[in-house]
């Protein structure tokens, strides 16, 4: 790596940390003071106990550097709560969650979609096809019926996992989504699903191009979650 993409990173993480904490802002106005509070609170403690065991040599950077921790890690999860809020109840939400899976995960965001807005994800990994829909109830379990048929034929004895994202019964809170993906029992090796994904390549090939319901398709979840994990 060059030396000048050092401080490109730099700024690239700093301007991803500050777009995360002008988003959470808006629906937690208080984040600021919250975060100082955690911070100053933990310093204090390490004060006090700096004073009563000594040397505060020891326990002043000890409690700035926990004080630090425990701050980013209220931050993130203010951070993904309010990302969560902004995308929920939006056409492509469900999408937006499982974008933030990790490598060894491959998402095909609207391999299916309706003129209701009804939309069926893709997501190929260990566990094999899961097949994630999103809309209206009814309608978005008969579209997953028949793209599971499609899948079958050609997912060569892979299996293919339905699940709806909403928060109905039987459902699955796209809060909770990705985990619930990451957590489906494996059943293919890596080299299997390099074989299905091609295999998957050739459904795509000959189904019509579905376009994403209009209006702006969530992304600033997978932003949030990279300027906290720095990314």
């Amino acid at each position: 790596m060059a030396k000048n993409d050092v401080p490109a990173e730099k700024t690239s993480r700093l301007k991803q940390i500050r777009s995360a904490y002008q988003l959470t802002k808006k629906s937690d106005p208080w984040i600021g003071l919250l975060l100082a509070g955690i911070f100053l609170g933990v310093v204090a403690v390490f004060v006090v106990l700096g004073l009563l065991v000594g040397p505060l040599l020891i326990w002043i950077p000890l409690g700035v550097a926990l004080g630090f921790l425990a701050a980013t890690i209220v931050f993130g999860r203010r951070v993904e709560k309010a990302a969560y809020s902004q995308i929920e109840g939006q056409a492509g939400a469900a999408a937006s969650a499982l974008q933030t899976l990790r490598r060894g995960w491959n998402v095909s965001p609207a391999v299916a979609v309706t003129k209701n807005a009804d939309i069926v994800h893709r997501v190929v990994g260990r566990p094999g096809i899961v097949l994630v829909g999103e809309g209206q109830p009814s309608r978005v379990k008969n579209l997953l019926t028949a793209e599971q048929k499609k899948h079958s034929r050609v997912a060569g004895g892979a299996p293919v996992i339905t699940v709806v994202a909403g928060k109905g019964e039987g459902e699955v809170d796209i809060r909770k989504l990705t985990k619930h993906v990451m957590k489906l029992p494996q059943a293919l090796q890596p080299s299997e699903i390099t074989d299905l994904l091609q295999r998957l390549k050739a459904l795509d090939a000959v189904r019509p191009q579905v376009p994403m319901p209009k209006g702006p398709v969530p992304t600033s979840l997978k932003g949030a979650r990279q300027a906290m994990k720095g990314r």
